[in-house]
């Protein structure tokens, strides 16, 4: 199996014998019609060439900075209710193939947590799939945060456990023989890894907060498709400042660093919100997009928009990328219990 991959590009060959990567690379430019599809994605990424079999990763998100729950457990119970956030990514708007067959990754993610009072932190999970060509991973986490009161603000550590099936369609290749023995397997595969995750939360109410975690600790590998997950590292950071001048606007810049060993990502952006109302701005993905995000607050719902604008060499062959993302949070009133008072005059 070779794994051609940069950011959240993958482009896998599945064989019996792994060891034989170069043969397979060497015959890969014999199929006229496959690199018909694939070239202009293959010479962008050949760099990152390998032979390790290693999946596709976590995908690349541009409202990182409102769906911490999905790379940090730790974050679990933060927001001070039942939180909520859904969100839908088309990478690589138009990108089709030969046969005109839409095969832009998408992604979609689920996100739910809220803080357990008995429990001294919170509880979270979320729900994933990402989809690119033929290849679709879907991942189940769930985990438990707790947390402390530390200097001014609150400290949280997080473990949760993770449930990926990965999977392709064989059918979905077209080579030129039909006998071929990679790519003419006609079939569908899928396999189902375990693993776990680890994560650190400092959050100082409505001034900033930072978080470092770690998925996929075990990298675990497939026994069906030969998949092998590969730890990945976030660093995760934000600031929030009111303007002295206008107290109604804040200024809320943001990072987040990815790295699992042998691809870094870096993610930065600034939002300046009015009013609680809605919020604009400008976000930068290293060496891949420009982005523009906006967003408003209806009662509560958070609806938020970002467009992609490719700086890499992917320009010429899509028009960007579009994600959607809505949250809500139901907050919990923990002193809604408290309303019985012992006085000594009453007793």
């Amino acid at each position: 199996m070779v794994v051609v991959r940069k950011k959240n590009v993958l482009l896998c060959r599945f064989l019996n014998e792994p060891n034989n990567s170069l043969l397979t690379l060497q015959k890969l430019f014999c199929y006229k019609n496959y690199i018909i599809r694939v070239l202009p994605l293959f010479i962008l990424l050949v760099s990152q060439a390998g032979m390790t079999v290693f999946a596709q990763q976590s995908s690349l998100i541009t409202h990182y900075m409102f769906t911490n729950m999905a790379t940090n457990p730790a974050f679990a119970g933060g927001s001070g209710g039942i939180n909520i956030t859904g969100l839908v990514r088309q990478q690589w708007m138009g990108w089709k193939d030969s046969d005109g067959t839409k095969s832009a990754p998408q992604t979609f993610l689920l996100t739910v947590d809220s803080p357990i009072r008995k429990l001294h932190g919170g509880i979270g999970g979320s729900l994933s799939q990402d989809q690119i060509g033929p290849f679709k991973n879907v991942v189940l986490k769930l985990g438990y945060a707790y947390k402390m009161e530390a200097w001014s603000g609150d400290l949280s550590f997080g473990l949760n456990g993770s449930l990926l099936n990965i999977s392709y369609d064989a059918s979905k290749f077209n080579p030129i023989e039909e006998n071929d023995p990679v790519l003419g397997q006609a079939e569908k595969k899928s396999d189902m890894s375990v693993d776990m995750g680890l994560g650190v939360y400092y959050k100082v109410a409505d001034q900033y907060y930072v978080g470092i975690s770690a998925e996929n600790i075990l990298q675990t590998k497939g026994k069906k498709t030969n998949y092998q997950l590969r730890r990945t590292y976030y660093i995760n950071g934000g600031y929030q400042w009111t303007i002295p001048s206008r107290p109604a606007f804040e200024l809320l810049p943001s990072a987040q660093i990815m790295f699992d060993g042998a691809v870094f990502q870096l993610n930065a952006s600034a939002l300046l919100k009015y009013n609680n109302k809605f919020y604009g701005g400008l976000g930068y993905r290293f060496q891949d997009a420009v982005s523009v995000l906006a967003g408003l607050y209806i009662k509560g719902l958070q609806v938020g928009l970002a467009y992609d604008i490719s700086t890499s060499g992917m320009t010429h062959y899509n028009s960007g990328g579009l994600e959607i993302m809505l949250n809500y949070c139901f907050k919990i009133d923990t002193d809604k219990f408290r309303k019985t008072y012992r006085n000594t005059r009453f007793l």
